[in-house]
């Protein structure tokens, strides 16, 4: 088969979406599946350049919204040489373009990932967004997953709270575990690599970090709750990964400086490749606070990396870690993030922690193998195109 999968930018400082789809598109190459990439990124921009698959570019886009004139007339002329299209996220012009372009189709079906894009947290959070969110739906985003073969949600928690942002809700739902690719690097070179690039971390116990520095990801509670659990472990260091895309970082570190915690808190910035793995590698436990995550790749690639994780019952996939008992759920509060760095620290020098250890790369190859989302993703879609068009017409209202 042969995959289009559109996605607004393929920027890896974009975070899940673009490292989810780019890992997705590997895993059915490796199954013998073909696949290609359309974006709305400017074709001169490095991120594009370097992308590691064929990729059109057809931007630059307009605004937020990325707004593309080339886009809807590169899909009609093309959407046929695909067997199936994957939209990548909601809110933005590739959707709208797609769902013109092949709303109805018969011979190419388009598949949406919402990638947590309808959490009600968001509503709550930004309230004005939501609102103008209310004035695009009803005549746009509501047919884009309306007219979808499938709406694919990456877990069951994803699946039931998209039900509850919007009022007119209707899609025909399916849940597509997602995941990553296991790691093929060297443990021990990987690690090595890490700890020489920060050689002021040789020979700490590393709590690490790693994503977007940004509000939702719980930065300021993981850095108070550890000047408060951690104070009197003074080999205990925290790794702060990740780009600073709304310059929240030196704010943070203000209020480091003023907990008294800063020189044992390390800023690395966007970690990848070897250094990326040598940090869960070095890591003793993975930490992510979040607000709110509805999959969260960086907590599977630590599940991956034997790397049992510290995360808020708002990370979508906290269900899974917990029953595996690969890691610490906990609110997403300060006392919750307390909970978790005190818990952690309670069992980090005893057999258990070891036994977590084990049971994150258990919980990560029975749940997170990109292989086995491939695998469901092709069932999918197989399922699809063999259904008569009467059912798949009459089959859409999962859920209103």
């Amino acid at each position: 088969m042969k995959f289009l999968h559109l996605i607004n930018s393929v920027d890896p400082a974009g975070g899940g979406p673009i490292e989810g789809a780019a890992q997705l598109h590997r895993a059915l190459v490796a199954q013998g599946h073909a696949g290609e990439f359309a974006s709305i990124d400017a074709p001169d921009a490095p991120w594009a350049q370097d992308f590691a698959a064929p990729l059109y570019a057809l931007g630059p886009g307009k605004g937020r919204f990325g707004y593309s004139p080339r886009l809807l007339p590169w899909l009609r002329a093309n959407a046929g040489r695909f067997d199936a299209v994957i939209v990548n996220g909601l809110w933005q012009y590739i959707g709208l373009a797609t769902w013109r372009a092949l709303a109805g189709s018969s011979t190419t079906p388009y598949f949406v990932f919402p990638h947590g894009m309808l959490d009600p947290w968001f509503k709550r959070r930004y309230p004005f967004k939501h609102l103008k969110k209310w004035l695009y739906w009803p005549w746009a985003e509501y047919r884009v997953l309306r007219d979808a073969r499938r709406v694919l949600f990456t877990c069951e928690e994803e699946r039931l709270l998209a039900r509850q942002t919007f009022w007119l809700y209707r899609c025909k739902e399916a849940i597509v575990f997602f995941g990553t690719a296991p790691p093929t690097d060297d443990p021990i070179a990987s690690k090595e690599a890490f700890l020489a690039a920060f050689p002021q971390l040789r020979g700490k116990r590393l709590l690490l970090f790693l994503g977007r520095i940004h509000s939702k990801k719980g930065c300021d509670l993981l850095i108070e709750a550890f000047a408060k659990v951690c104070r009197e472990a003074p080999d205990v260091h925290l790794v702060m990964a990740g780009p600073d895309p709304s310059n929240w970082r030196a704010a943070l570190q203000e209020v480091a400086e003023r907990l008294g915690v800063a020189p044992r808190i390390c800023w690395t910035g966007m970690l990848a490749g070897p250094l990326k793995w040598g940090a869960f590698r070095a890591a003793e436990a993975f930490c992510l606070p979040s607000h709110q995550e509805n999959f969260g790749i960086a907590v599977v690639e630590a599940l991956a990396c034997h790397c049992p994780v510290l995360v808020s019952d708002k990370v979508n996939i906290w269900r899974e870690i917990e029953t595996a008992q690969a890691g610490i759920v906990a609110d997403d509060t300060l006392d919750g993030s307390v909970q978790l760095l005190a818990r952690w620290l309670a069992e980090s020098s005893s057999s258990q922690w070891d036994a977590r250890r084990e049971a994150a790369r258990h919980c990560f190859d029975r749940h997170f193998r990109m292989d086995q989302v491939a695998q469901a993703l092709l069932h999918i879609v197989q399922e699809e195109q063999s259904a008569p068009l009467l059912e798949r017409m009459d089959s859409r209202g999962a859920h209103v």
